[in-house]
């Protein structure tokens, strides 16, 4: 389990919303989140970029994550990162998700 970084996604309401970035072979704890499947690069300047594949929510990341049922969607896609914002409330988490995926073209959202 390795943190990465940290990243800033926009929603459609123009909300940023703080992520932590981690590898994907990640172990998580049970906590609630909004979480992003993402292609990492870095370009030249060293800064660290994201393509958004897949947007979600749980209240138990340990659970969710391991047996996605998006994994094969999200690894042809690249994937090479997990994108995390922490948040127990599933009110607030089903609105910040709904937002990213409304600003986003997230491929996985969709198959």
């Amino acid at each position: 389990m390795s943190k990465i970084a940290t990243a800033t996604f926009k929603g459609a309401s123009g909300t940023a919303y703080d992520f932590e970035a981690w590898t994907t072979d990640t172990t998580f704890s049970q906590v609630g989140a909004v979480y992003v499947f993402t292609k990492r690069t870095v370009g030249a300047d060293g800064k660290g970029s994201h393509t958004l594949l897949y947007i979600g929510q749980t209240d138990n990341l340990a659970n969710r994550i391991p047996n996605h049922e998006k994994w094969s969607c999200a690894n042809k896609n690249g994937v090479n990162c997990i994108c995390t914002h922490r948040d127990n409330s599933e009110k607030s988490r089903i609105a910040k998700e709904t937002d990213l995926i409304n600003a986003n073209n997230t491929p996985c959202n969709k198959e």
